[in-house]
């Protein structure tokens, strides 16, 4: 028991870290309507990475992951312009039309390097169970920067997120806090890709943040129940995945399939 507990310690303070910026994240995608924001940005992140890995850099090197924030950051300017008072199209129409070309795009690039469906499961699924401390060090410091950005914009921030076009009638300028919002976003998804995987971030970011308005009201009750679902969800899927030596990041996100279907189950009996 204490080997196991050895072995998992570094996952498990990956998969605190990534609840803790996650959960909050996803409150504000909720709030904002934007559901696939995060699948979207997290695809170009990886269609950055590709372009890297077809260039002759490491995946998970220091160039490729330059190249795959630089993508990131214009995605993350795209769906900040897109942000319309009066939209005539729904702004999840460009967010999906932003993932299902960065998707083909990656695939693409993929089939002209060598061992590219390899590289492909890689993007998808990360490598969580064998992250080192260097590299949760070097995230948790930028989370935390993030985390200090978001806590000094808060109020603009809230107000966009909750009430749109009571921000635009109050003369805020919504598309360079959007951009703000975007941009910090694409800083957060980028690293987490390359630690967890495109499905595995797209799970922190939403089921955390749905259970936390399944059963909470105010925005603190919603973040604390998010952090607690995330955590102990991620926990047990890492757990889960090397005991019954499953695929890590499958196993994550089927995890997070039935912690929300237990969240909607105690909405109904509570209700």
């Amino acid at each position: 028991m204490a080997e196991f507990f050895q072995l998992m310690l570094k996952p498990f303070a990956a998969c605190l870290m990534l609840t803790g910026i996650h959960a909050y994240l996803g409150l504000h995608v909720i709030e904002r309507e934007v559901i696939f924001v995060d699948l979207a940005l997290a695809q170009v992140a990886a269609f950055g990475a590709t372009l890297g890995f077809l260039w002759g850099f490491g995946l998970h090197s220091t160039a490729s992951y330059l190249i795959a924030l630089g993508f990131t950051l214009v995605g993350a300017a795209i769906f900040a312009a897109t942000r319309l008072r009066k939209p005539v199209v729904p702004q999840e129409a460009f967010i999906g039309i932003v993932y299902a070309v960065a998707a083909a795009a990656s695939i693409l690039v993929l089939s002209r390097a060598p061992e590219g469906g390899e590289e492909l499961k890689a993007l998808l699924v990360g490598h969580l169970l064998f992250v080192d401390w260097p590299e949760i060090l070097k995230t948790a410091l930028l989370y935390s920067l993030i985390g200090l950005v978001h806590w000094l914009a808060r109020r603009p921030l809230l107000a966009i997120s909750q009430n749109p076009e009571r921000a635009f009638a109050r003369g805020v300028k919504v598309r360079w806090w959007d951009f703000l919002f975007y941009a910090t976003f694409g800083f957060v998804v980028t690293s987490s890709v390359e630690m967890a995987g495109v499905l595995v971030v797209f799970s922190f970011l939403i089921v955390p943040a749905v259970c936390g308005v399944l059963l909470g009201r105010a925005i603190s009750q919603r973040l604390l129940v998010g952090w607690a679902t995330g955590a102990l969800t991620s926990i047990a899927g890492v757990a889960a995945s090397y005991v019954w030596d499953l695929p890590t990041g499958a196993t994550v996100v089927c995890a997070f399939g039935g912690c929300l279907i237990l969240c909607g189950l105690l909405r109904l009996i509570s209700r």
